[in-house]
């Protein structure tokens, strides 16, 4: 069953909302979406939200129909460390064991902290989007966002974000399907 959409917060909010849509970050990721096809309605909500409880209550829906981005810090075998991007439900906590067993490559993961997530993504946390870093970013996908026909994700800024679908986060960002939680 799908949730009727939810009012746009900017409806009558005045030229400051509008503004955000033309926010570098959120063009990134309009840009990157429009490779792909996708031109998404993008919703500017009345507070950041940085968390994906405040972006559901913003919204009108689930903690679970956020589809949370969230960047770790991947090590190899060897030491190297590599950003990996876990798009999660919202009302999963990521199992790092479980995701470092899953994924070709990765010896272990741990936490990124924001100047590791500023320079994977160019995105600061509570606006990283799923799309339009500075160069590809090994991605996963909740298997969970699939029981839902529509999740939110950011859209590049803490006040934006977009509606889409697990087969189109897939797609457009090349990511691989998984159990994280």
């Amino acid at each position: 069953m799908s949730l009727p959409a939810p009012p746009d917060p900017t409806a009558d909010a005045g030229a400051p909302a509008r503004d955000l849509r033309q926010h570098a970050g959120v063009q990134r990721v309009l840009a990157a979406l429009a490779v792909h096809g996708v031109e998404p309605r993008v919703v500017v909500l009345p507070d950041a939200a940085r968390t994906a409880a405040a972006a559901a209550a913003a919204l009108g829906v689930t903690t679970a129909e956020i589809a949370n981005s969230l960047v770790f810090r991947a090590h190899d075998e060897e030491g190297v460390v590599t950003p990996l991007l876990v798009l999660t439900s919202g009302a999963h906590r990521v199992d790092l064991v479980k995701v470092a067993e899953l994924v070709d490559g990765i010896d272990h993961l741990d936490r990124a902290d924001a100047d590791f997530v500023r320079a994977a993504t160019g995105f600061a946390i509570g606006g990283v989007a799923p799309v339009g870093h500075p160069a590809p970013i090994q991605t996963v996908v909740d298997v969970s966002l699939s029981r839902y026909l529509h999740v939110w994700a950011a859209a590049g800024h803490s006040h934006t974000v977009y509606e889409t679908t697990y087969e189109e986060l897939l797609r457009v960002s090349g990511g691989h399907a998984i159990e994280v939680a």
